[in-house]
């Protein structure tokens, strides 16, 4: 768990497969399922964040309880932090809440880098 919380540390929004590439680098042999467990443990334990943009594989960073947001290049898959939208928390508003009692906004912007 430590090996794929440092690595992680330090190179935010990674996916699970280059979580476990640069693990196995650090410690030799190590599964991606394993990571994948070790991942899965942490985020239920909020120390890692998993996030899901459209149309790329999920990415991991170990920042929480902030609610920022991320930008997300639709060519490379580059994801940015961005700090949230405006105000505190959720910093958005639904239409329609439904009943429920919203506590937090997640947002990805997509776009792309002028690059491509």
């Amino acid at each position: 768990m430590v090996a794929v919380l440092k690595w992680l540390a330090e190179r935010p929004h990674a996916t699970a497969e280059q979580i476990a590439a640069g693990v196995r680098e650090a410690l030799g042999s190590v599964s991606t399922q394993a990571v994948c467990d070790v991942l899965g443990a942490c985020a239920n334990a909020s120390l890692v964040r998993r996030i899901e943009p459209a149309s790329h594989p999920a990415r991991f960073e170990t920042r929480t309880g902030d609610n920022h947001h991320h930008l997300v290049c639709r060519g490379c898959g580059r994801t940015e932090d961005v700090d949230c939208v405006h105000g505190a928390a959720p910093c958005l508003e639904p239409s329609d809440t439904a009943g429920f009692a919203v506590d937090e906004a997640e947002v990805v912007f997509l776009g792309t880098l002028p690059c491509l």
